[in-house]
């Protein structure tokens, strides 16, 4: 049986080499912050994860810092970052270079036209970091005994985490999980890059049920990443004329516990339901759905639905009850207790793609007498 190559491969390699420091591009940031806006006056803006001569969350943000009315900036980054001073140098300062390859954090907490010119720009920002004045110090972060320097999970992260009102950052791929559960017990808004398949992660799946953690706007997005020296391009990556890497990974989500509007716009339901159109799993009380767009208007019941569903749930019309993924759901939705021995036998007959065993949670069921499974289900219900 032929292995097939992810989707996410760049993703998973970055996971299996820990080298996942990709470098958000800013034309995706402006796209995705205009609609959060009204969120950010008056607050404390941490970028925990963004090396601050490099990232360009912290170029957008220290640009736009009158505009969206911000209290206080600060960003942070590792000192054993692997692109650390090397792929984005936005603010190239005379003077700086004995810090490369150091952790540092910049807190600002005002801007002005220094240059005179009539706007505020990077020319700015450099001549206010250079003078190390009040309202835009710069700072060394040392290592703390356990974690380096501009890692979240040092205590000088954590200090300035309290006192932050919202963070935004493309956290390491690789420690998602422990990063997430940070913010949540912190009690902290956040806006956050990952991959889509995070839905289903036991430790990230309860948040989404509670109502505690949604998409952005933009979710299940391919997107473009600066990527380190020794990152392996595949597909449609590219060296650009600075020689920096760019790499293409798809099924990247965005997540936040930030309201906006998109999330209350109802899903249009068309689809009648049928039972040979909708056949029931074998191992859950519940219809399959193929596509977010079939869900059927007329079926009250628990559906299986593709986890793009999310980009499309509207939590005063539907409820989620589970996903098959981790096998978390209700017993009393369970009809048995995991894929039979027979019926992988069955599907491998037929398919050649997966890798399924007796005992794995999926979503199965017979249709016209073939054995089929369903990716990643959510189950759902109409409220």
């Amino acid at each position: 049986m032929e292995k097939k190559e992810g989707k996410n491969s760049n993703l998973h390699q970055a996971k299996k080499e820990k080298n996942d420091e990709f470098y958000t591009q800013l034309v995706d940031i402006e796209q995705e912050l205009k609609n959060y806006k009204d969120h950010f006056e008056g607050k404390i803006v941490f970028c925990n994860c963004d090396d601050p001569y490099e990232s360009n969350f912290f170029k957008f943000f220290v640009l736009n810092f009158k505009r969206f009315g911000l209290k206080k900036l600060v960003a942070m980054g590792y000192a054993t970052s692997p692109i650390s001073w090397s792929q984005l140098p936005l603010l190239e300062i005379d003077g700086y270079e004995e810090v490369a390859n150091k952790a540092y954090k910049i807190e600002v907490n005002g801007v002005c036209d220094k240059d005179e010119n009539g706007a505020f720009d990077l020319e700015d920002v450099k001549a206010l970091i250079r003078e190390n004045k009040e309202n835009i110090t710069i700072s060394p972060l040392k290592w703390n005994g356990e974690y380096s320097g501009g890692d979240f999970r040092s205590n000088a992260s954590i200090k300035i985490l309290k006192e932050a009102d919202i963070v935004v950052t493309n956290p390491p791929f690789s420690l998602f999980r422990e990063y997430v559960a940070q913010l949540i017990e912190y009690g902290k808004q956040f806006l956050i890059l990952w991959n889509i398949n995070a839905v289903t992660y036991k430790e990230i799946f309860p948040l989404i049920k509670d109502n505690k953690m949604w998409p952005w706007i933009a979710f299940n997005k391919t997107m473009e990443f600066v990527m380190n020296d020794d990152y392996e391009l595949k597909g449609k990556g590219f060296i650009d004329s600075d020689w920096k890497k760019h790499g293409f990974v798809p099924a990247i989500a965005r997540y936040t516990n930030l309201e906006h509007k998109k999330r209350h716009e109802p899903l249009i339901l068309y689809k009648h339901y049928s039972a040979d159109e909708y056949p029931k799993y074998d191992n859950y009380d519940a219809i399959n759905v193929n596509k977010v767009a079939e869900i059927p208007c007329d079926y009250e019941g628990v559906m299986g639905v593709p986890i793009t569903f999310l980009d499309k749930y509207n939590p005063e019309q539907f409820e989620i009850l589970g996903t098959s993924d981790n096998w978390i759901i209700d017993d009393k939705y369970k009809t048995t207790p995991w894929l039979t021995k027979e019926f992988v036998d069955d599907y491998y007959k037929t398919w050649w793609t997966g890798s399924y065993k007796k005992g794995n949670p999926t979503a199965w069921y017979y249709q016209s007498w073939i054995a089929k499974m369903s990716y990643k289900r959510l189950f759902i219900c109409k409220r």
